[in-house]
Protein backbone atom coordinates (compact mmCIF):
# COMPACT_ATOMS: atom_id res chain seq x y z
CA UNK A 1 0.00 0.00 0.00
CA UNK A 2 1.46 3.39 -1.00
CA UNK A 3 0.65 5.05 2.30
CA UNK A 4 2.71 2.41 4.11
CA UNK A 5 5.58 2.91 1.66
CA UNK A 6 5.45 6.63 2.49
CA UNK A 7 5.88 5.76 6.15
CA UNK A 8 8.83 3.48 5.37
CA UNK A 9 10.39 6.16 3.17
CA UNK A 10 10.12 8.69 5.98
CA UNK A 11 11.73 6.27 8.43
CA UNK A 12 14.60 5.58 6.00
CA UNK A 13 15.00 9.35 5.60
CA UNK A 14 15.35 9.75 9.36
CA UNK A 15 17.92 6.98 9.48
CA UNK A 16 19.87 8.41 6.53
CA UNK A 17 20.02 11.91 7.97
CA UNK A 18 20.94 10.55 11.39
CA UNK A 19 23.84 8.77 9.71
CA UNK A 20 24.90 11.99 7.99
CA UNK A 21 24.68 13.88 11.29
CA UNK A 22 26.96 11.25 12.86
CA UNK A 23 29.62 11.82 10.19
CA UNK A 24 29.27 15.60 10.54
CA UNK A 25 29.66 15.38 14.31
CA UNK A 26 32.75 13.20 13.88
CA UNK A 27 34.24 15.72 11.43
CA UNK A 28 33.58 18.69 13.71
CA UNK A 29 34.94 16.85 16.74
CA UNK A 30 38.19 16.22 14.82
CA UNK A 31 38.50 19.66 13.25
CA UNK A 32 41.68 20.21 15.28
CA UNK A 33 43.05 16.67 14.95
CA UNK A 34 46.33 16.65 13.02
CA UNK A 35 46.07 14.60 9.84
CA UNK A 36 42.36 13.82 10.22
CA UNK A 37 40.51 12.97 6.98
CA UNK A 38 36.85 13.93 6.89
CA UNK A 39 34.00 11.48 6.29
CA UNK A 40 31.48 12.21 3.56
CA UNK A 41 27.95 10.71 3.65
CA UNK A 42 26.33 10.17 0.25
CA UNK A 43 22.58 9.54 -0.30
CA UNK A 44 21.28 6.98 -2.80
CA UNK A 45 17.62 6.63 -3.79
CA UNK A 46 15.85 3.27 -3.60
CA UNK A 47 13.26 2.92 -6.37
CA UNK A 48 10.46 0.32 -6.22
CA UNK A 49 9.03 -0.89 -9.50
CA UNK A 50 5.46 0.31 -10.03
CA UNK A 51 2.75 0.02 -12.65
CA UNK A 52 -0.23 2.05 -13.67
CA UNK A 53 -0.97 5.09 -11.58
CA UNK A 54 0.19 3.58 -8.34
CA UNK A 55 3.57 4.71 -6.97
CA UNK A 56 5.36 3.08 -4.03
CA UNK A 57 8.04 5.07 -2.22
CA UNK A 58 11.36 3.24 -2.03
CA UNK A 59 13.17 5.47 0.40
CA UNK A 60 16.87 6.28 0.69
CA UNK A 61 20.08 4.66 1.85
CA UNK A 62 23.50 6.09 2.64
CA UNK A 63 27.13 5.21 2.13
CA UNK A 64 30.04 6.73 4.00
CA UNK A 65 33.49 7.30 2.51
CA UNK A 66 36.56 8.68 4.23
CA UNK A 67 38.30 11.10 1.85
CA UNK A 68 41.88 10.04 2.54
CA UNK A 69 43.09 11.72 -0.66
CA UNK A 70 42.09 15.15 0.70
CA UNK A 71 45.03 16.83 2.40
CA UNK A 72 44.90 19.44 5.10
CA UNK A 73 47.14 22.52 5.19
CA UNK A 74 50.75 22.07 6.35
CA UNK A 75 51.98 24.02 9.39
CA UNK A 76 55.53 24.46 10.63
CA UNK A 77 56.71 23.23 14.03
CA UNK A 78 59.94 23.37 16.04
CA UNK A 79 60.57 19.62 16.17
CA UNK A 80 62.87 18.13 13.51
CA UNK A 81 61.01 14.82 13.58
CA UNK A 82 57.54 16.28 13.08
CA UNK A 83 56.88 14.84 9.63
CA UNK A 84 54.33 15.52 6.91
CA UNK A 85 54.04 14.42 3.30
CA UNK A 86 53.89 17.14 0.65
CA UNK A 87 52.13 15.54 -2.29
CA UNK A 88 51.14 11.95 -2.83
CA UNK A 89 52.27 9.07 -0.62
CA UNK A 90 51.99 7.99 3.01
CA UNK A 91 54.44 7.24 5.82
CA UNK A 92 54.70 3.59 6.98
CA UNK A 93 54.15 3.12 10.73
CA UNK A 94 53.52 0.23 13.12
CA UNK A 95 52.19 -0.28 16.63
CA UNK A 96 54.83 0.09 19.35
CA UNK A 97 52.89 -2.39 21.47
CA UNK A 98 53.34 -5.09 18.81
CA UNK A 99 57.02 -4.24 18.40
CA UNK A 100 57.80 -4.42 22.11
CA UNK A 101 55.82 -7.67 22.41
CA UNK A 102 57.99 -9.24 19.73
CA UNK A 103 55.05 -9.62 17.35
CA UNK A 104 55.67 -9.07 13.65
CA UNK A 105 54.09 -5.60 13.31
CA UNK A 106 51.46 -4.85 10.68
CA UNK A 107 52.29 -1.91 8.47
CA UNK A 108 49.86 0.99 8.71
CA UNK A 109 49.98 4.25 6.78
CA UNK A 110 49.61 7.88 7.81
CA UNK A 111 50.26 11.27 6.23
CA UNK A 112 51.69 13.03 9.27
CA UNK A 113 53.06 12.41 12.73
CA UNK A 114 54.96 14.01 15.59
CA UNK A 115 57.75 11.50 16.20
CA UNK A 116 60.18 11.51 19.13
CA UNK A 117 62.57 8.94 20.55
CA UNK A 118 61.03 6.95 23.40
CA UNK A 119 62.86 5.30 26.31
CA UNK A 120 63.84 2.36 24.10
CA UNK A 121 65.10 4.57 21.28
CA UNK A 122 62.20 4.01 18.87
CA UNK A 123 61.02 7.02 16.88
CA UNK A 124 57.36 7.10 17.97
CA UNK A 125 54.29 9.29 18.35
CA UNK A 126 52.37 9.89 21.58
CA UNK A 127 49.64 7.59 20.25
CA UNK A 128 52.08 4.67 20.09
CA UNK A 129 53.03 4.58 16.39
CA UNK A 130 56.61 3.82 15.39
CA UNK A 131 58.09 5.11 12.13
CA UNK A 132 59.21 2.32 9.77
CA UNK A 133 62.11 2.29 7.33
CA UNK A 134 64.93 0.27 5.80
CA UNK A 135 68.15 0.08 7.87
CA UNK A 136 71.15 1.67 6.16
CA UNK A 137 74.57 0.12 5.69
CA UNK A 138 77.71 1.58 7.28
CA UNK A 139 78.29 3.79 4.21
CA UNK A 140 74.72 5.15 4.32
CA UNK A 141 73.45 3.11 1.38
CA UNK A 142 70.36 0.91 1.58
CA UNK A 143 70.26 -2.66 0.32
CA UNK A 144 67.68 -3.25 -2.41
CA UNK A 145 64.48 -4.73 -0.99
CA UNK A 146 61.08 -5.79 -2.33
CA UNK A 147 59.01 -2.66 -2.88
CA UNK A 148 55.65 -4.46 -2.89
CA UNK A 149 56.13 -5.94 0.57
CA UNK A 150 56.63 -4.50 4.06
CA UNK A 151 58.64 -7.50 5.30
CA UNK A 152 61.98 -5.70 5.01
CA UNK A 153 60.80 -2.59 6.89
CA UNK A 154 61.95 -2.17 10.47
CA UNK A 155 60.95 0.29 13.20
CA UNK A 156 63.41 3.20 13.26
CA UNK A 157 65.55 2.56 16.32
CA UNK A 158 68.02 5.20 17.52
CA UNK A 159 70.91 3.92 19.61
CA UNK A 160 71.08 6.80 22.10
CA UNK A 161 74.31 5.48 23.65
CA UNK A 162 76.14 4.90 20.40
CA UNK A 163 79.36 6.81 19.84
CA UNK A 164 80.51 7.89 16.39
CA UNK A 165 84.00 8.09 14.91
CA UNK A 166 85.02 8.50 11.28
CA UNK A 167 88.63 7.70 10.26
CA UNK A 168 90.48 10.06 7.97
CA UNK A 169 90.84 8.62 4.50
CA UNK A 170 91.60 11.72 2.40
CA UNK A 171 93.82 14.76 2.92
CA UNK A 172 94.36 17.63 0.48
CA UNK A 173 97.69 19.42 1.00
CA UNK A 174 98.34 22.96 -0.12
CA UNK A 175 101.68 24.60 0.57
CA UNK A 176 104.09 26.93 -1.20
CA UNK A 177 107.78 25.98 -1.03
CA UNK A 178 110.29 28.85 -1.43
CA UNK A 179 111.92 28.73 -4.86
CA UNK A 180 115.05 30.46 -3.50
CA UNK A 181 115.73 27.54 -1.13
CA UNK A 182 117.05 25.41 -4.03
CA UNK A 183 119.39 28.12 -5.40
CA UNK A 184 123.17 27.85 -5.25
CA UNK A 185 124.41 28.84 -1.80
CA UNK A 186 121.07 28.37 -0.03
CA UNK A 187 121.13 26.97 3.50
CA UNK A 188 119.21 23.82 2.62
CA UNK A 189 117.13 24.13 5.82
CA UNK A 190 114.00 21.95 5.66
CA UNK A 191 110.45 23.19 6.06
CA UNK A 192 107.90 21.33 8.16
CA UNK A 193 104.13 20.95 8.06
CA UNK A 194 102.02 19.06 10.63
CA UNK A 195 98.60 17.65 9.74
CA UNK A 196 96.24 16.08 12.27
CA UNK A 197 94.15 13.05 11.32
CA UNK A 198 91.84 10.56 13.05
CA UNK A 199 92.47 6.83 13.10
CA UNK A 200 89.88 4.05 12.90
CA UNK A 201 89.27 4.32 16.68
CA UNK A 202 88.63 8.06 16.56
CA UNK A 203 91.98 8.92 18.15
CA UNK A 204 93.80 12.05 17.00
CA UNK A 205 97.20 11.42 15.42
CA UNK A 206 99.60 13.60 13.41
CA UNK A 207 101.47 13.41 10.16
CA UNK A 208 104.72 15.37 10.18
CA UNK A 209 105.64 16.31 6.62
CA UNK A 210 109.21 17.54 6.07
CA UNK A 211 110.24 19.26 2.85
CA UNK A 212 114.03 19.26 2.29
CA UNK A 213 115.37 21.28 -0.66
CA UNK A 214 118.01 19.95 -3.03
CA UNK A 215 120.44 22.88 -3.18
CA UNK A 216 121.97 23.47 -6.59
CA UNK A 217 125.77 23.52 -6.81
CA UNK A 218 128.03 25.72 -8.87
CA UNK A 219 128.40 26.34 -11.73
CA UNK A 220 124.56 26.09 -11.95
CA UNK A 221 122.90 29.43 -12.47
CA UNK A 222 119.39 28.40 -11.44
CA UNK A 223 117.94 26.44 -8.58
CA UNK A 224 117.38 22.70 -8.76
CA UNK A 225 113.61 23.17 -8.16
CA UNK A 226 113.69 19.80 -6.36
CA UNK A 227 112.45 18.87 -2.90
CA UNK A 228 112.35 15.66 -0.88
CA UNK A 229 109.06 15.18 0.93
CA UNK A 230 109.15 12.79 3.91
CA UNK A 231 106.03 11.77 5.85
CA UNK A 232 106.23 10.49 9.43
CA UNK A 233 103.22 9.08 11.30
CA UNK A 234 103.02 9.82 15.04
CA UNK A 235 101.25 6.51 15.59
CA UNK A 236 104.22 4.64 14.08
CA UNK A 237 107.00 6.44 15.92
CA UNK A 238 109.78 8.05 13.86
CA UNK A 239 109.44 5.69 10.91
CA UNK A 240 109.19 7.34 7.50
CA UNK A 241 106.07 5.92 5.84
CA UNK A 242 106.40 7.89 2.63
CA UNK A 243 109.23 9.63 0.76
CA UNK A 244 108.83 11.43 -2.54
CA UNK A 245 110.93 13.68 -4.75
CA UNK A 246 108.99 16.71 -5.98
CA UNK A 247 110.32 18.61 -8.99
CA UNK A 248 108.73 21.93 -9.93
CA UNK A 249 108.49 23.65 -13.30
CA UNK A 250 110.24 27.01 -13.82
CA UNK A 251 109.07 27.70 -17.37
CA UNK A 252 107.30 30.95 -18.20
CA UNK A 253 103.93 29.30 -18.75
CA UNK A 254 103.82 26.81 -15.84
CA UNK A 255 106.17 28.34 -13.30
CA UNK A 256 105.72 27.00 -9.80
CA UNK A 257 103.60 23.95 -10.68
CA UNK A 258 104.59 20.33 -10.19
CA UNK A 259 106.67 18.93 -13.03
CA UNK A 260 107.22 15.40 -11.75
CA UNK A 261 106.82 13.22 -8.64
CA UNK A 262 109.15 10.28 -7.96
CA UNK A 263 108.36 7.68 -5.31
CA UNK A 264 111.09 6.39 -2.99
CA UNK A 265 108.87 4.73 -0.35
CA UNK A 266 105.11 4.66 0.08
CA UNK A 267 102.32 4.41 -2.47
CA UNK A 268 103.00 5.44 -6.06
CA UNK A 269 101.94 8.85 -7.31
CA UNK A 270 98.66 8.82 -9.25
CA UNK A 271 99.11 11.43 -11.96
CA UNK A 272 95.40 11.50 -12.83
CA UNK A 273 94.20 12.15 -9.30
CA UNK A 274 97.33 14.05 -8.25
CA UNK A 275 97.65 12.00 -5.07
CA UNK A 276 99.72 9.44 -3.20
CA UNK A 277 98.38 6.81 -0.81
CA UNK A 278 100.22 6.08 2.42
CA UNK A 279 99.51 3.47 5.07
CA UNK A 280 99.26 4.86 8.59
CA UNK A 281 98.69 2.75 11.68
CA UNK A 282 94.91 3.13 11.30
CA UNK A 283 94.73 2.30 7.60
CA UNK A 284 95.38 3.91 4.20
CA UNK A 285 95.11 7.66 3.61
CA UNK A 286 95.08 9.30 0.19
CA UNK A 287 97.04 12.58 0.18
CA UNK A 288 96.35 14.95 -2.68
CA UNK A 289 99.43 17.03 -3.52
CA UNK A 290 98.28 18.36 -6.90
CA UNK A 291 98.12 17.40 -10.56
CA UNK A 292 101.23 17.98 -12.68
CA UNK A 293 101.09 21.27 -14.53
CA UNK A 294 98.00 22.57 -12.70
CA UNK A 295 97.75 25.41 -10.21
CA UNK A 296 96.57 23.34 -7.26
CA UNK A 297 98.11 21.48 -4.36
CA UNK A 298 101.85 22.04 -3.91
CA UNK A 299 103.67 24.99 -5.51
CA UNK A 300 107.13 26.57 -5.54
CA UNK A 301 107.17 30.33 -5.79
CA UNK A 302 108.93 33.26 -4.14
CA UNK A 303 111.09 33.15 -1.02
CA UNK A 304 108.66 32.20 1.77
CA UNK A 305 107.26 28.90 2.96
CA UNK A 306 103.48 29.23 3.18
CA UNK A 307 101.53 26.25 4.46
CA UNK A 308 98.01 26.53 3.01
CA UNK A 309 94.63 25.29 4.12
CA UNK A 310 94.49 21.56 4.68
CA UNK A 311 91.22 19.80 3.91
CA UNK A 312 90.50 16.33 5.28
CA UNK A 313 87.67 14.03 6.24
CA UNK A 314 87.23 12.05 9.46
CA UNK A 315 85.93 13.02 12.89
CA UNK A 316 86.85 12.27 16.51
CA UNK A 317 84.64 10.28 18.86
CA UNK A 318 81.26 11.96 19.30
CA UNK A 319 78.08 11.33 21.31
CA UNK A 320 74.58 11.26 19.85
CA UNK A 321 72.88 14.66 19.83
CA UNK A 322 69.83 14.61 17.57
CA UNK A 323 68.10 12.95 14.64
CA UNK A 324 66.57 14.42 11.51
CA UNK A 325 64.69 13.18 8.45
CA UNK A 326 65.40 14.86 5.11
CA UNK A 327 63.20 15.24 2.02
CA UNK A 328 64.40 11.99 0.49
CA UNK A 329 63.50 9.99 3.59
CA UNK A 330 67.01 9.58 5.01
CA UNK A 331 67.05 9.36 8.81
CA UNK A 332 70.25 11.14 9.86
CA UNK A 333 71.82 10.78 13.31
CA UNK A 334 73.96 13.75 14.38
CA UNK A 335 76.80 13.74 16.91
CA UNK A 336 78.52 16.45 18.93
CA UNK A 337 81.74 15.87 17.00
CA UNK A 338 80.06 17.32 13.92
CA UNK A 339 79.72 13.87 12.37
CA UNK A 340 76.42 12.74 10.86
CA UNK A 341 75.41 9.45 9.33
CA UNK A 342 72.42 7.96 7.55
CA UNK A 343 70.94 5.15 9.67
CA UNK A 344 67.57 4.47 7.97
CA UNK A 345 65.68 5.22 4.78
CA UNK A 346 61.94 5.92 5.10
CA UNK A 347 59.88 5.20 1.96
CA UNK A 348 56.49 6.56 0.94
CA UNK A 349 53.73 4.04 0.24
CA UNK A 350 51.26 4.55 -2.59
CA UNK A 351 48.09 2.65 -3.56
CA UNK A 352 45.91 2.99 -6.63
CA UNK A 353 42.66 3.65 -4.72
CA UNK A 354 43.70 5.52 -1.61
CA UNK A 355 40.10 6.07 -0.43
CA UNK A 356 39.57 2.32 -0.41
CA UNK A 357 41.87 1.78 2.56
CA UNK A 358 40.56 0.75 5.94
CA UNK A 359 40.51 3.57 8.51
CA UNK A 360 42.02 2.80 11.92
CA UNK A 361 42.63 4.79 15.10
CA UNK A 362 45.12 7.69 15.30
CA UNK A 363 44.72 8.78 11.66
CA UNK A 364 46.20 5.53 10.33
CA UNK A 365 45.02 3.41 7.43
CA UNK A 366 45.52 -0.16 6.31
CA UNK A 367 45.74 -1.29 2.67
CA UNK A 368 42.87 -3.50 1.54
CA UNK A 369 41.88 -5.42 -1.59
CA UNK A 370 39.63 -2.51 -2.54
CA UNK A 371 42.55 -0.08 -2.27
CA UNK A 372 44.76 -2.24 -4.46
CA UNK A 373 48.38 -3.30 -4.03
CA UNK A 374 50.78 -0.85 -2.40
CA UNK A 375 54.27 0.10 -3.60
CA UNK A 376 57.07 1.60 -1.55
CA UNK A 377 58.71 4.50 -3.38
CA UNK A 378 61.75 6.55 -2.51
CA UNK A 379 60.34 9.99 -1.59
CA UNK A 380 60.33 12.31 -4.59
CA UNK A 381 60.34 9.47 -7.11
CA UNK A 382 57.47 8.08 -9.15
CA UNK A 383 54.12 9.62 -8.20
CA UNK A 384 55.12 10.41 -4.62
CA UNK A 385 55.96 13.76 -3.08
CA UNK A 386 58.49 14.68 -0.43
CA UNK A 387 58.81 14.22 3.30
CA UNK A 388 58.88 17.51 5.18
CA UNK A 389 60.44 17.78 8.62
CA UNK A 390 59.52 20.54 11.08
CA UNK A 391 55.97 20.24 9.68
CA UNK A 392 52.62 18.62 10.36
CA UNK A 393 49.39 18.32 8.41
CA UNK A 394 46.32 19.95 9.88
CA UNK A 395 42.83 18.45 9.79
CA UNK A 396 41.18 18.40 6.36
CA UNK A 397 37.87 19.52 7.92
CA UNK A 398 36.33 22.92 7.05
CA UNK A 399 34.12 23.72 10.07
CA UNK A 400 32.02 26.28 8.13
CA UNK A 401 31.15 23.66 5.52
CA UNK A 402 30.28 21.10 8.19
CA UNK A 403 27.99 23.54 10.03
CA UNK A 404 26.22 24.32 6.76
CA UNK A 405 25.78 20.60 6.16
CA UNK A 406 24.43 20.27 9.69
CA UNK A 407 21.72 22.86 8.99
CA UNK A 408 20.74 21.03 5.80
CA UNK A 409 20.65 17.73 7.66
CA UNK A 410 18.55 19.16 10.45
CA UNK A 411 15.99 20.53 7.95
CA UNK A 412 15.91 17.24 6.05
CA UNK A 413 15.45 15.29 9.27
CA UNK A 414 12.58 17.56 10.34
CA UNK A 415 10.95 17.18 6.92
CA UNK A 416 11.14 13.39 7.10
CA UNK A 417 9.67 13.53 10.60
CA UNK A 418 6.84 15.65 9.21
CA UNK A 419 6.20 12.97 6.55
CA UNK A 420 5.87 10.34 9.29
CA UNK A 421 3.57 12.63 11.27
CA UNK A 422 1.40 13.21 8.19
CA UNK A 423 1.19 9.49 7.42
CA UNK A 424 0.22 8.86 11.04
CA UNK A 425 -2.58 11.41 10.78
CA UNK A 426 -3.80 9.88 7.50
CA UNK A 427 -3.81 6.42 9.03
CA UNK A 428 -5.76 7.83 11.96
CA UNK A 429 -8.33 9.23 9.55
CA UNK A 430 -8.61 5.83 7.89
CA UNK A 431 -9.19 4.23 11.27
CA UNK A 432 -11.89 6.77 12.07
CA UNK A 433 -13.97 5.69 9.03
CA UNK A 434 -15.13 2.62 10.94
CA UNK A 435 -16.54 4.79 13.72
Amino acid sequence: MTISSSLNAGVSGLSANASRLASISDNIANSSTRGYKRVQTDFHSMVNAGSGGTYAAGGVRTTNVRLIDERGPLVTTNNATDLAVRGRGMLPVASVTDIEAGVNPTMMLTTTGSFRTDSNGYLTTESGLALMGWPANADGSVTNAARDSSDSLEPVLIDLNRLSAEPTTEISLTANLPASATDVGASGAPEEQVVRYYDSMGRAEELTITYTPTVATAPATTGSNEWTMQIVDSASGATVIGEYTLTFDDSATSAGTLQSVTTTTGGAYDATAGSVTINVAGGPIEINIGVIGEQNGMSQLGEDFVPGTTEKDGTPVGSFVSVEVNETGEVIAKYDSGDSRVIYKVPLADVSNINGMKALDSQTYEPTDEAGDFYLWDPGEGPTGEILSYAQEESAVDVATELTNMIQTQRAYSSNAKVIQTVDEMLQETTNIKR
